[in-house]
Order: C-alpha cells, then structure tokens, then sequence
C-alpha cells in the first residue's frame, strides 16, 4: 500500500495576502521618509512606539504615490493610528 499522495492532480492559484506586503519603491519616492523612521527605532532601541508619527507619514507617503501603487489608500484609523489624528485635529486652533 503506497502512503504517497499525488499533489500534480490539484492545481493551486496564487493570491497575494490583501495586507502586509508592499510593492518595492523603485524610484525611492518614500526612501526619506523611511530612513528616518528607521533612524528613529535605532535611537529608541527598536521600540516601535516611540516611532508612531514618523510610520504613519511614511505610511503617508506610499499612499499618496497612487501613480507609483506603492500602497492602496486606506483610512488612517484602519492602520492603527486613529489616536494620533485625533490628537492632530485637536492641535488646530479653532476659527472665530
């Protein structure tokens, strides 16, 4: 009796994951922006939350290269920076 299976019989399709993985930046358009945040986790010992604004404007930045599709538009609330914008609305001065 053979245990072998045959995996030729099944085809599979590809999918790539709907987050988590970025196409390449070519051109660098995004590269300052994640140099500094990179800078900023080595200063920090690598803790990420010390570096939150600095990944959100990276983060930004490969939203707002639609040409280059480095990243599709997603609400900043979704990625896990929803404290971080309401803290920058409440920095506004209102208008009399």
């Amino acid at each position: 009796m053979s245990t072998a299976m045959n995996f030729s019989s099944k085809s599979f399709t590809a999918r790539p994951p709907d987050k988590g993985a970025f196409p390449l930046d070519h051109f660098g358009e995004c590269s300052a922006f994640k140099e500094r945040f990179m800078e900023c986790l080595r200063r920090s010992g690598y803790e990420s939350a010390a570096c939150r604004q600095l990944a959100k404007a990276y983060l930004e930045c490969r939203m707002d290269r639609r040409v280059a599709q480095l990243m599709a538009n997603e609400p900043l609330e979704k990625l896990g920076f929803k404290d971080l914008i309401k803290e920058k609305s409440e920095e506004k001065p209102e208008k009399s």
